[in-house]
């Protein structure tokens, strides 16, 4: 099979049939054999229903459907999970996303081997409360990641299938899937600028706790990418620091005790530990304690882990 199309929504009933005619249109002029997966998450409207009336028409769609709204991360995971096609497109089912971009971006991933394309909504038709974060948003991961995107949370992107069956995805990690994909050794990265068309059904489901919700999975993909298999590297460094410290202050105090009492001279009238900085050197060794011996146990840990395999590999190739 040439493509599948996953698509996650919630309670989009109205744009449903147009997107499906819409999305065969295009798959038959081009000659491509597809799938359409449907995730329903959770809707509250009749969206279950009008996929499956728009399955009696074509056979070539499919459906998942969550008893309640999980977020559009499991939505996508599941509709992974199931895809059979070689190239897998990603997008909206609002008709924000324009179905005329997947020839091109299949052509990108097949004929230039990219592993990832991502949609670029150059000119976009939001209000500016979302555009605003978004190009914060975009910005910072660029930073983060150093993979050149600008439009990271664009919901049409093309993967090779390879892509998307080496990761998982959780929580509101649906915008990094190309940071993740990068972690996990899928460097070639494109980027093509799409059509953004204004929304003609439902609403919006973009919402306050995207603000924080956002940066905090980049934060967690970032630390687990680069040090889940050596803990020891970012606790281990931090907790030496702390501990280096605290020491370096413990023994200043000590030396400025023996100092005034070899010479008789009164540098303070508190003791050691009425001094502020002897509480402190004493809070800095504690926790460059515990730092240190957190990454000696995940070290242990992964140590031990016997079933998982910690380096995923492009290829298998028997060396006779």
């Amino acid at each position: 099979m040439d493509i599948s199309l996953v698509i996650p929504l919630l309670n989009e009933e109205e744009s449903i049939p147009e997107l499906s005619e819409w999305i065969d249109k295009v798959m038959n002029e081009n000659n491509f054999t597809y799938e359409i997966i449907f995730i329903d998450d959770g809707s509250t409207d009749n969206s279950l229903d009008v996929i499956k009336e728009q399955a009696k028409k074509n056979n070539n769609i499919k459906a998942l459907s969550f008893r309640r709204n999980y977020g559009k991360s499991a939505a996508l995971n599941e509709g992974f999970s199931i895809s059979k096609g070689n190239v897998v497109v990603t997008m909206d089912a609002d008709l924000q996303d324009d179905p005329g971009e997947i020839p091109e971006m299949y052509k990108m991933i097949t004929e230039q081997a990219y592993d990832i394309v991502s949609g670029w909504k150059k000119k976009r038709h939001d209000p500016i409360t979302k555009t605003i974060p978004t190009k914060f948003y975009n910005w910072t991961t660029r930073r983060i990641s150093k993979i050149k995107l600008h439009d990271f949370n664009c919901g049409l992107k093309a993967y090779k299938s390879d892509v998307i069956k080496s990761i998982d995805i959780y929580g509101e990690m649906h915008r990094y899937i190309p940071v993740i994909a990068k972690w996990n050794g899928f460097t070639k990265i494109g980027e093509k600028v799409v059509k953004h068309r204004a929304r003609k059904y439902g609403k919006t489901k973009f919402g306050i706790k995207r603000f924080i919700r956002g940066p905090l999975d980049l934060l967690s993909i970032t630390f687990v990418s680069k040090f889940s298999q050596r803990p020891m590297h970012f606790f281990g460094s931090f907790g030496l620091l702390s501990f280096f410290i605290g020491f370096i202050i413990s023994l200043w105090l000590i030396g400025q005790k023996f100092y005034s009492r070899w010479f008789n001279i009164s540098i303070t009238k508190r003791d050691i530990i009425d001094q502020p900085l002897f509480f402190i050197a004493l809070v800095l060794v504690i926790v460059g304690v515990f730092l240190f011996m957190s990454g000696f146990l995940g070290e242990l840990i992964i140590k031990n882990d016997k079933h998982k395999n910690i380096y995923p590999q492009k290829d298998k190739v028997n060396i006779d």
